[in-house]
């Protein structure tokens, strides 16, 4: 690949004042102080939640660039693109972002069996009962061995 087919470098819009932030046409996005911004990975058919996870700047422009989703693990302080492991990737559909611009929203095509690192497709998988919050009920069966995904063993 030479120079002329290599893509042009993702850059962001600078955020001048709020107005222009809320109506913008331009993205720009708002990275916290930790220089992360909150994405929200939800099916794009059947809009079900999949996983919240954290991106830096690099792991947005990889996502925008590569049309699949990569996120910053906050534990390993490293870039991650979802599947690489498990080869349960997310495909992306469409990139969407709150009037700040400081929330993320993917909807992608979830590849494989599922999203979660517990063997689930969803990381949602468990609801709290307003009235006796200290309690976790799971609604939602594994759809793959994570021990045989992961190489380590499942809980």
């Amino acid at each position: 690949m030479n120079d002329q087919d290599s893509p042009a470098p993702i850059t962001f819009v600078s955020r001048d004042s709020q107005t222009s932030i809320d109506e913008t046409s331009e993205f720009c996005p708002k990275f916290n102080s930790s220089g992360l911004i909150p994405a929200i990975a939800i099916d794009g058919e059947t809009r079900e939640p999949l996983m919240m996870a954290w991106m830096n700047e690099e792991a947005l422009r990889q996502t925008l660039h590569l049309g699949e989703a990569v996120y910053f693990s906050r534990s390993r302080q490293e870039l991650w693109h979802k599947g690489a492991t498990s080869g349960h990737t997310q495909k992306v559909i469409e990139v969407r972002t709150d009037c700040d611009q400081d929330a993320l929203i993917l909807y992608v095509h979830q590849q494989g069996a599922g999203a979660c690192h517990t063997g689930r497709r969803s990381c949602f998988y468990r609801t709290v009962t307003p009235g006796n919050p200290s309690t976790l009920d799971s609604v939602e069966e594994r759809t793959f061995d994570p021990g045989e995904v992961y190489g380590r063993p499942s809980n």
